[in-house]
């Protein structure tokens, strides 16, 4: 019976598996979930609003400076800022209704 070194019978590889990217990686809590949800419920309301807006510089301009707000608190990690910056951005998106209606 014929023995080979283990060396000579492990396959080796030019080059290494990739390794498979976790899903569970970043996961959130349910209350960072949950305010998610308010945010993209916040931003849907604003695309929707600004169609409303007639003349099209200002509809340009409103969505340009809601998108940049949306950015710019894009990596925010604490509920409460979270909190606090999907009020503000409630509020001030009622007061521009009320602006647009009143065209």
């Amino acid at each position: 019976m014929l023995f080979l070194p283990r060396s000579c019978i492990t396959r080796t590889f030019a080059s290494q598996a990739k390794k498979r990217p976790r899903r569970l990686d970043r996961t959130i809590s349910l209350d960072h979930f949950l305010q998610r949800g308010r945010a993209l419920s916040l931003w849907r309301t604003i695309i929707r609003g600004c169609r409303r807006i007639s003349d099209p510089n200002s509809r340009e301009e409103t969505l340009h400076f809601a998108r940049d707000e949306f950015k710019r608190n894009k990596e925010v990690k604490d509920i409460t800022q979270i909190r606090y910056l999907i009020s503000t951005g409630k509020t001030q998106w009622e007061n521009m209704e009320r602006y647009i209606d009143g065209l």
